[in-house]
């Protein structure tokens, strides 16, 4: 009876830690693919035209920085531009939520 429990228990063992292995290794293939798919689109629109690239890089800064300044800023008293307002604030937590991902599995990756 007790050998019984004993294989049964590091059976189940084995297949959390192999579990957890695999999704380390998908969370960091991902991790990688975002990151080269990054550096394609940033290498790809700086050799179309860097001063689009640049114009677009400065509108995407004021973009997140809006939604920053909206996600951290007491809550606005009219009704006017939520719209915006909710945009910037979508764009800003998905940009921290990538930058907090890559930062956990793409140090990962061996292309850093």
């Amino acid at each position: 009876m007790g050998v019984r429990r004993i294989v049964k228990g590091f059976g189940e063992f084995l297949v959390e830690f192999v579990g957890e292995a695999v999704g380390e290794l998908i969370l960091t293939l991902v991790a990688c693919a975002l990151l080269a798919g990054l550096v394609l689109l940033a290498y790809l629109s700086w050799s179309f035209s860097p001063r689009l690239t640049v114009a677009g890089a400065g509108l995407l800064g004021l973009f997140l920085a809006h939604g920053a300044w909206r996600t951290f800023r007491g809550p606005a008293k009219g009704r006017r531009g939520r719209r915006l307002a909710a945009v910037t604030t979508a764009g800003f937590t998905v940009a921290a939520v990538t930058a907090v991902f890559l930062l956990l599995y793409g140090t990962g990756c061996g292309c850093v």
